[in-house]
């Protein structure tokens, strides 16, 4: 486990925020908690796979001047634990978000979410749902969907444990794949600092297994029962923030979340990827704080 402390200078300087911790049974979560406590309202940003809530750092810093804000890093991601054993199912990942949400007491709670973070996200949103105020939802799903070929091999049994934790084969690329404008490289670094080893990327490779592609996966009833729950969110407001040039999560997407939500804000940034947050940067972190906040 890395402190914030220990972070290098370059990502502590991007990443200025004191580190949280909360425990649970497979080991230590970390997560930030930035902003006044007294606040009416907490924002919660659940991040996806393969990133943490370094992915959240402008957001965290733009609507943490009013609101309490709260960005997970799941088990076995970012600066949280990544124990070898543990099973890293969606349902487990719902669960340590309940666990740490259920310790916010402000009365309203907008979730923002991207990649996994949506079905992580707004299975616990549901259960909240007289709680849930707004909802951000980047370039995800809560349904099924294509899932790219590239992605398809990372699943292989021998394959994909080779290309994921022995050759850094889906974060390493993700860098590069998942933003339109290269990133700076000291923001290259921040995401892939967590997962430098095959153990640091026992959950990378382990959420890729997790994508319910069968019939019989055992996160598939999971994701049903949470694509069911996504009508609890009908008159809730909703943000969706797309990068249109996903390979993953396309357009196609974009448009059953719209036919979800005919009600939805849509903004849509033609020249940005799967990272959203980076290729459209401030423009979105604006967009996101204006709709949060009015």
């Amino acid at each position: 486990m890395i402190a914030n402390a220990e972070l290098p200078p370059d990502l502590r300087a991007l990443y200025p925020f004191a580190p949280h911790w909360f425990e649970t049974p497979a080991g230590r979560i970390h997560y930030l908690d930035e902003g006044p406590r007294d606040a009416g309202e907490a924002v919660i940003c659940v991040h996806g796979n393969p990133t943490w809530s370094f992915m959240y750092r402008e957001v965290v810093k733009s609507l943490s001047k009013k609101h309490r804000v709260i960005a997970i890093d799941h088990l076995g991601c970012g600066l949280s634990d990544k124990p070898q054993n543990f099973p890293y199912r969606l349902a487990d990942h719902i669960e340590n978000l309940a666990r740490l949400v259920s310790t916010i007491t402000q009365p309203k709670l907008n979730f923002i979410v991207h990649d996994w973070g949506g079905p992580i996200g707004l299975a616990v949103a549901e259960r909240l749902a007289d709680r849930v105020k707004k909802l951000v939802v980047m370039n995800t799903a809560a349904f099924s969907g294509p899932c790219p070929r590239r992605i398809r091999l990372c699943r292989e049994p021998v394959l994909g444990p080779l290309l994921v934790r022995g050759l850094n084969g889906f974060a390493g690329p993700a860098a590069c794949m998942a933003v339109v404008r290269p990133l700076p490289p000291e923001i290259r670094r921040g995401f892939l600092f967590p997962y430098r080893s095959w153990q640091d990327r026992v959950a990378v490779l382990r959420f890729v297994q997790d994508i319910p592609l069968e019939s019989n996966h055992p996160s598939a009833p999971v994701l049903q029962a949470i694509e069911a729950g996504l009508e609890k969110f009908q008159g809730k407001p909703m943000l969706l923030a797309w990068g249109l040039r996903d390979f993953c999560f396309s357009p196609v997407y974009l448009a059953e979340w719209r036919r979800r939500f005919p009600a939805a804000v849509v903004r849509e940034f033609p020249h940005a990827g799967h990272y959203v947050l980076e290729d459209a940067g401030p423009e979105l972190v604006s967009v996101i704080e204006e709709f949060v906040t009015r």
